[in-house]
């Protein structure tokens, strides 16, 4: 199986993370890319819901394996195509005029939790699995367009608590911060609240999607003049 696929369910996209942990590298950027094409290009599709089919995780983030392994044989390439094109995704999710909602049925941890902060809307299982931004305890910073997405989908205060400490939050009290939209018991109910959802939409997409631009259009300026230097650089752990 794809470590992404795509599937029309009625009006609904539906994209789901196939790989276990579904931990990102390179090909994990690009699947989504052409998922986001697939859903895209149909205009019957009216919503897209992101979710995972293993039992325990959304995204664990990162694959650091893969990353340091590219870093130790010199195929820094790698690593900044790698940078660049989950930038690419995160720009798609922030102006792509559809809603966007993810199902968070499991842990959402690094560059999983910032995903799910790229799109429009999140739900969350309640039985297991946490957010969590861990980057403070591995050394690796934010890149500065993160922060100015992710500030938008959490409260600062509680965004600055969870990155500064690396400490876990559980659905309960994302709910409370109104990070997700909705708790739900386990993952077959998570998937089934936002598809739910999903379905309460049917908005133009050229009015949703110039809302998007809009409202994101300082995050994709900080992406480009802010990001590509430290990405050029390579600055990834400090």
């Amino acid at each position: 199986m794809s470590i992404v696929t795509y599937h029309a369910d009625d009006k609904i996209g539906v994209i789901t993370l196939n790989n276990g942990a579904n931990l990102q590298d390179l090909a994990f950027g690009e699947a989504m890319l052409a998922a986001l094409d697939q859903a895209e290009a149909d205009r019957a599709i009216k919503a897209i819901v992101i979710t995972s089919s293993d039992e325990k995780n959304f995204s664990q983030g990162v694959h650091l394996n893969w990353l340091m392994a590219a870093i130790q044989e010199g195929r820094r390439d790698d690593v900044r195509a790698f940078m660049y094109t989950m930038n690419k995704v995160f720009a798609r999710l922030l102006t792509i005029p559809i809603p966007v909602i993810a199902a968070i049925t499991g842990h959402a941890f690094g560059n999983g939790a910032i995903l799910a902060c790229a799109c429009d809307f999140r739900v969350m299982r309640s039985d297991r699995g946490y957010f969590c931004f861990p980057e403070v305890d591995i050394s690796i910073p934010f890149l500065p367009s993160m922060i100015e997405f992710v500030k938008l989908a959490v409260p600062y205060q509680r965004f600055n608590e969870l990155k500064l400490t690396g400490r876990r939050a559980a659905a309960e009290e994302l709910v409370a911060d109104h990070v997700i939209e909705a708790a739900f018991p386990d993952a077959e109910a998570t998937l089934a609240g936002a598809m739910e959802f999903a379905r309460t939409f049917n908005k133009r997409r050229e009015i949703f999607g110039e809302h998007k631009r809009r409202l994101h259009k300082h995050v994709l300026a900080v992406m480009e003049t802010e990001d590509t230097p430290l990405i050029e650089e390579l600055k990834l752990t400090v």
